[in-house]
């Protein structure tokens, strides 16, 4: 990697990510986006345990007692083991009562006891998520703006447009994880999505950083600086996205063992989104911007 021209490697870094972005584009027409009731509305049924039940004689009890398409999953809440029955529209209070008598009944040995109930209306599920892409906007906005302050001296512009490609590109890559793994839309998507913004902008800052200080010393030409400075950065950048995706993966094997869907929801979006957002960093943001900054220059010497 010593040698490596990671500005002329971007047009086939490009590709790349078309190729995967157009993959989750047609597993998103084909399949659809999964939504969580916390976006679409619905009712959301939870039962304590001490031993874990089966989960397909529940789910078959779930939805013949509430005449409804139930989705269950396992989570743990204040320590306490549970499963979230996860159905559209609203139940009545017979049908809770009857899935009650039913559960309590088949799965004695369980122990398995009613923990909480909710329903949200469409119309709320709706607003709130709007207000969370709203949230994710804003953040970039501002992001993208500190951006362009910062590195003003080196055409901030070009410097904040160049991270907002790449922060879209790990932030599409996210949401198409979801999709592809079947995964809803709930509020660890917007957790994740936040994360990975805040780690891929991280990343991004310290190789503009690294950009500005060579140019000062430096009259090469970019292509050159661009190359110097990502290669300075890269062990870091390695080294650093390693040690997160150990992490990760490390959570996401015992969520995959412990059967609990919540945290796997989290973590393997979280995971994907770590690698992507470093490899954006690597070649995009800087390829981009050497792109940027030479097609303007162009456009100088040919006014002139």
């Amino acid at each position: 990697m010593k040698n490596f021209n990671f500005v002329s490697f971007l047009k086939r870094a490009l590709i790349i990510s078309l190729a995967i972005m157009l993959v989750g584009v047609v597993v998103n027409v084909i399949v659809g986006t999964k939504l969580d009731i916390s976006f679409k509305g619905g009712t959301q049924i939870r039962y304590s345990y001490e031993t874990a039940p089966d989960m397909d004689k529940l789910t078959e009890i779930a939805r013949a007692e509430l005449g409804k398409d139930a989705t269950l999953i396992t989570d743990e809440v204040n320590n306490t083991s549970v499963v979230t029955i996860k159905l559209p529209g609203e139940v009545s209070t017979e049908q809770k009562q009857a899935l009650d008598e039913k559960i309590g009944k088949d799965f004695k040995d369980n122990k398995m006891e009613l923990f909480s109930s909710n329903t949200l209306s469409a119309t709320m599920g709706t607003k709130f998520l709007l207000r969370c892409m709203f949230a994710l906007g804003v953040a970039a906005v501002l992001l993208i703006v500190y951006v362009g302050f910062r590195f003003r001296k080196i055409g901030g512009i070009s410097a904040g447009v160049s991270a907002l490609i790449a922060l879209i590109h790990d932030l599409l890559i996210v949401y198409f994880s979801f999709v592809i793994f079947g995964i809803e839309l709930n509020d660890n998507f917007v957790a994740v999505m936040l994360t990975i913004l805040g780690y891929s902008l991280n990343d991004t800052i310290v190789i503009f950083d690294r950009i500005r200080t060579l140019r000062r010393r430096s009259d090469a030409p970019l292509e050159e600086i661009v190359n110097e400075s990502l290669h300075h950065v890269l062990r870091r950048t390695i080294v650093t996205t390693a040690t997160t995706c150990v992490a990760i993966l490390a959570v996401l094997v015992v969520a995959l063992v412990m059967h609990v869907d919540s945290i796997v929801s989290f973590a393997l979006p979280m995971l994907l989104g770590s690698i992507s957002g470093s490899y954006s960093s690597l070649f995009l943001s800087g390829p981009i911007w050497v792109r940027w900054m030479n097609r303007k220059e162009a456009k100088k010497v040919k006014k002139a």
